[in-house]
């Protein structure tokens, strides 16, 4: 039986990060807290079947039913009305989170062309880290032929750390390939 990535945390990564970081409670070492996917178009409020099929490439990279983002106010020069939709969003947290973060290292990332590693400069200042796809299909589950058209898509992925630095520490330890330091 394989180790998921939240038992590697559990057992390996967290005892390590206490012992590097001088924490002394083993609740105020790092962790990632929930990971959000989000993508949006101006098209869904006139074309219900691109919606629909976003919906539905959402739900299997994930795992869970997204939940549609609605307009709160007309601005118009947008050209959006109140109540609009314009996006879809996911929230992971639990084992989900690890499930979707493991298949993000171990497969996603890899399928990227040329890829060498991911940005370090795209952490906020409380330590959340941001990752943009210009195309959703790079993950396994989306067909190419059943998606509509190529959409972008973003994964933000929120940690307990206060600082950048901690942060880097944390996702390193899980695996997250950055590219080297210049």
């Amino acid at each position: 039986m394989t180790q998921t990535l939240k038992e590697t945390y559990l057992k390996d990564i967290r005892p390590t990060l206490q012992k590097e970081l001088g924490i002394t409670s083993v609740e105020a070492v790092p962790k990632v807290t929930k990971i959000t996917v989000n993508s949006g178009s101006k098209d869904f409020k006139t074309d219900k079947d691109l919606l629909a099929k976003t919906k539905d490439w959402m739900g299997k990279i994930t795992g869970q039913a997204p939940l549609e983002t609605k307009s709160r106010s007309s601005i118009a020069a947008f050209n959006l009305r109140e109540g609009e939709v314009f996006g879809l969003k996911v929230t992971l947290i639990g084992y989900r989170m690890y499930d979707f973060l493991q298949k993000l290292i171990s497969i996603v990332l890899p399928r990227l062309k040329d890829f060498q590693g991911i940005s370090r400069a795209t952490f906020d200042q409380n330590g959340n880290y941001t990752i943009g796809f210009p195309e959703q299909i790079v993950f396994p589950e989306v067909e190419y032929d059943k998606i509509g058209r190529i959409q972008g898509l973003e994964i933000t992925i929120s940690t307990s750390a206060k600082d950048p630095k901690t942060s880097l520490m944390l996702l390193q330890a899980l695996g997250m390939p950055f590219t080297k330091e210049a």
